[in-house]
């Protein structure tokens, strides 16, 4: 049974069982099984290769790793970093920082919700764009900041938005 066979609220424990996972994934998992601590690094290993960690493969790990999927639950709610949704292929990020936040960010977080027609960790239906709020991206003297990708745009207003999206979508 191959990952594209089965969606992610679709699958049981014992398909999951038969899911293909990525070489490179199995190698990592095998490597680290016995290592303390190895569950994060897991994840961050999941992560990597699909951009967030699908409920078909958190559980494929749990088999692998003998643990109950609860723990691995566990760990992905208890840290930011893991998503358990795809992310859009642009990923927006607006520094919520005091500097950003004492500048307006909040205000271009309102107008990007209004524009992408989503809200603050959700994706477009197209899966073009996500957007989501981050503490501090270190450009604290361009606030507030926009991160699309690794592209950072500073002294942003919300009149600059919509060219600024039109740049990842070929539309103006």
């Amino acid at each position: 049974m191959t990952s594209a066979e089965i969606k992610d609220d679709q699958i049981s424990y014992y398909e999951a069982n038969d899911l293909e996972v990525p070489e490179e994934l199995t190698a990592f998992i095998d490597e680290w099984k016995d290592k303390d601590g190895n569950l994060i690094a897991i994840l961050h290993k999941v992560q990597d290769i699909y951009s967030y960690i699908p409920r078909k493969v958190a559980m494929k790990v749990a088999i692998m790793l003998d643990v109950p999927l609860a723990k691995i639950y566990g760990v992905i709610t208890f840290y930011h970093l893991f998503k358990l949704t795809k992310p859009g292929k642009h990923k927006i990020q607006v520094c919520m920082g005091t500097a950003c936040y004492l500048k307006g960010a909040n205000d271009l977080v309102l107008e990007l919700e209004s524009q992408l027609g989503i809200g603050v960790n959700g994706t477009t239906d197209d899966e073009l764009f996500s957007l989501e709020v981050v503490r501090c991206v270190g450009c604290c003297g361009l606030a507030p900041v926009i991160m699309i990708g690794e592209d950072v745009y500073g002294n942003i207003g919300k009149d600059e938005l919509a060219a600024m999206l039109s740049n990842y979508t070929g539309k103006e």
